[in-house]
């Protein structure tokens, strides 16, 4: 009787097959030999308990099946909805996600993403919280990285899975200010040490260009912290100071926030303060998040396309893992704007 913490060895196989150990090596991969062959090894293995064992292939592949996927911050639902995506278009392919939550946090990002190098992950792929990190140059030399919503602007990536920010910023400014709105305040998940990300630049450009007074706020994507940043602006300035015309801080009349997580904080808020959005006050989301269209009212918001997002971003890493060449590693998201009930035209 065998005994029961007793892994079956290749050798085994090779011994009760008559083959070499290279043979059946090859026969379990489905590579070299014939297929008559590779079905009585493969038979002969499952006969024996033979199981492979993944730090011995990883030594001699140089391959461990697993990647890297960090999160920007998983506090974001429609960040939650796309790694899990994504984890199932490398699973598809028999690769491993290993998801880790950068938390909003940059050094906390480029911490994990080290951490993920030296761990031998096949790849990364990495949404990033400060796209414009220096690190980043180092570890895209160690291992083959794909950047999905911003580009990496100081390293050498294998792909990249952007967002059109700025087309997705002129579609709501400019739908906002066709409704009348000119007074907006924009919620965003970007940290005070991180101002020049590329989605926060636009938007001061495009409300300069439409004559647009925005004031744009930092504002966490957990449902509490959103709500009493956006408890403030609908109540307070940042300052503490009412927002009253006399004080020239007269509240805006639409929130347009970079995340739909976000705007669900805005909702909550405006309940609270007895106002009714899509009659009071409008609010428009950045990623269309399944909750979204369940609201009352719906909410108006941007759809970037996840599916297509998780199968480009998963393609091209596994593309670099395997050195296989791609006509595109630079895929541009357009956004489709999803008008509902959130946004309205303002009240004269």
């Amino acid at each position: 009787m065998a005994r029961p913490n007793k892994r079956t060895t290749l050798r085994e196989v090779a011994e009760a097959t008559g083959l070499s150990t290279a043979a059946v090596s090859y026969a379990l991969r489905g590579k070299h030999v014939s297929k008559e062959t590779e079905e009585r090894v493969r038979k002969a293995a499952a006969d024996l308990g033979y199981e492979a064992d993944p730090i011995a292939r990883a030594l001699a592949s140089g391959r461990t099946s697993t990647v890297g996927v960090l999160a920007g911050d998983l506090q974001d639902l429609w960040q939650q909805q796309l790694m899990a995506a994504i984890g199932r278009e490398l699973l598809a392919g028999d690769r491993y996600a290993l998801i880790l939550d950068a938390g909003g946090d940059p050094a906390r990002e480029l911490a994990l993403a080290k951490q993920l190098r030296d761990q031998r992950v096949d790849g990364l792929l990495v949404s990033p919280v400060d796209p414009s990190a220096e690190g980043w140059a180092k570890i895209a030399e160690a291992v083959p990285v794909v950047s999905i919503g911003d580009a990496l602007s100081r390293a050498r990536t294998a792909g990249e899975v952007l967002f059109d920010n700025r087309a997705g910023i002129d579609a709501v400014l400019d739908y906002l200010r066709g409704l009348g709105h000119r007074r907006v305040t924009v919620l965003t998940p970007t940290g005070r040490s991180t101002p020049d990300r590329p989605a926060d630049v636009y938007v001061r450009e495009a409300a300069d260009r439409l004559g647009i007074e925005a004031e744009v706020l930092p504002c966490a994507q957990e449902l509490n912290e959103a709500t009493a940043v956006a408890r403030r602006v609908l109540t307070n300035a940042p300052d503490g100071r009412p927002r009253t015309a006399n004080a020239g801080l007269a509240p805006p009349t639409a929130v347009f926030c970079f995340s739909d997580s976000i705007a669900y904080g805005v909702y909550a808020a405006a309940a609270e303060a007895s106002l009714t959005v899509g009659r009071d006050l409008s609010v428009v989301g950045f990623d269309d998040h399944p909750v979204s269209r369940v609201l009352t009212p719906p909410l108006t918001t941007v759809d970037w396309g996840l599916t297509d997002i998780a199968k480009e971003a998963a393609r091209l890493a596994v593309a670099a893992i395997e050195g296989r060449r791609v006509r595109r590693k630079r895929i541009l998201c357009a956004p489709r704007l999803s008008e509902r009930g959130s946004a309205v035209a303002v009240r004269r």
